[in-house]
């Protein structure tokens, strides 16, 4: 089983540039100007030519400004300061500072398309640090 990972963006070319500037993705494969595959993550991330306005799921239409969504990626780095330097650089927008628990720091980020995306930097034990057995 593998899993894919997709994301609509109304501008390929600039979205490609943004996640391989921020996150050192590396394109693999074009789907025309339609799409582009990013490699460089345990999953592959593709980049979807979806207009604003464009009908999405459930009737819902597609905007790029920065909206809320139940699922979000979560990138794990190893130095979140530096990790944040280097989005931000690439045009990410900072929703807040740098939080530390004592599982490690996180820093919530919105692409340049208004989709979430948390930088994390795993203290410790990581997660281990305040997780119980299932």
């Amino acid at each position: 089983m593998d899993l894919l990972v997709n994301i609509d963006v109304p501008d390929v070319a600039a979205a490609e540039r943004f996640y391989v500037e921020a996150f050192g993705l590396k394109p693999t494969r074009r789907f025309g100007d339609q799409g582009v595959e990013l490699s460089g993550w345990p999953a592959k991330l593709y980049l979807l030519h979806k207009d604003a306005g464009t009908e999405g799921a459930g009737g819902d239409l597609r905007r790029y400004e920065r909206h809320w969504s139940p699922v979000h990626l979560d990138v794990v780095v190893e130095d979140v300061e530096a990790a944040l330097a280097r989005a931000l650089a690439a045009g990410a927008v900072a929703e807040g500072e740098i939080r530390t628990g004592v599982w490690g720091k996180i820093v919530v980020l919105a692409d340049p398309f208004g989709h979430g995306v948390c930088l994390l930097q795993f203290l410790n034990r990581g997660y281990d640090e305040i997780a119980t057995p299932a």
